[in-house]
């Protein structure tokens, strides 16, 4: 943990480095996104239109932070900056840029930090930002230090990512105002079978798609809530039969569901016979295989 937090300080001296002389211009065809995804699919583009309006009058103010990709030294990837790089696309714009040499876990946890810094991911973007660390190798230490987060909470985010499908999460999208709880309640409903199914019949559905994020969820919370579980197999059908000695000083009901047999007897001496019956139990297991074997 003090490893994590140095690095976690070394990641926050983001805001330093973007102040200083180091800034540079990138081709945007030369980057590349972060290895892990921190964002799903939005239905808001205004913040998109708005960046895009404010790049294209004004400049980019703010630089991007890239480190150099650690497979192809003539490429980068981005840390934090994404909207960013994605407008300069769009505009046929360079990039201003921070490199720096980073590693992977000093990547994922300036990544981390600098958007749980701006509250801007939701619970379900967290959660499978999480589970892509977890997939990856990366202990759960150093989440924690990435989403500046205790353990308890990311057991819960990953609890929810693990057991929600992801075509299931991408076809729902941020959902930006559902927050924990409700998404436990959704991955404790999408275990059962049937709600899987149905959920999965919606999400394919192209009208889906046409609804707010957070509309979305709701639907989908509904079609689980609302599907019919299947009804229980009616009891088994019990058969009672009587039986007594010739001198009667005993009696039995024997009650036959099919799929077990069940002796009562009743009358004073029905304990001792019962003690008898069990104590004898594998000489008439013996005379029931004989003459079973003999009707064969």
């Amino acid at each position: 943990m003090n490893s994590l937090g140095e690095l976690a300080e070394k990641a926050a001296k983001a805001d330093e480095l973007l102040q200083s002389d180091l800034i540079v211009e990138i081709d945007p065809a030369a980057i590349d996104d972060s290895f892990v995804t921190d964002r799903l699919p939005d239905d808001e583009d205004a913040k998109d239109k708005e960046l895009r309006e404010a790049i294209e009058s004004q400049g980019q103010k703010s630089p991007v932070r890239l480190r150099v990709h650690p497979d192809h030294p003539a490429r980068y990837q981005i840390v934090f900056g994404h909207r960013r790089v994605r407008v300069a696309r769009a505009l046929g714009r360079p990039v201003k840029s921070v490199i720096e040499a980073l590693s992977d876990i000093e990547h994922v946890i300036a990544q981390g930090q600098e958007n749980s810094a701006r509250e801007d991911l939701s619970f379900i973007e967290r959660a499978m930002f999480a589970k892509q660390l977890l997939d990856r190798g990366f202990d759960r230490e150093t989440i924690q230090a990435a989403l500046s987060v205790d353990a308890p909470m990311v057991t819960r985010m990953l609890s929810v990512a693990t057991r929600v499908p992801e075509n299931v999460v991408q076809g729902i999208g941020r959902a930006k105002g559902v927050g924990r709880d409700r998404w436990q309640e959704f991955a404790q409903l999408i275990e059962q079978l049937p709600n899987r199914t149905a959920v999965d019949d919606l999400v394919a559905d192209p009208v889906f798609g046409q609804a707010s994020s957070d509309a979305r969820f709701e639907k989908a919370l509904n079609v689980m809530k609302a599907t019919k579980r299947p009804q229980r197999g009616a009891p088994p059908k019990l058969t009672t039969t009587k039986w007594q000695p010739r001198d009667k000083t005993i009696a039995a009901d024997v009650v036959d569901s099919s799929r077990s047999v069940e002796l009562k007897f009743k009358s004073k001496d029905a304990g001792a016979f019962g003690r008898y019956l069990a104590a004898n139990l594998d000489e008439l297991y013996d005379q029931f295989l004989k003459h079973r074997n003999e009707a064969e």
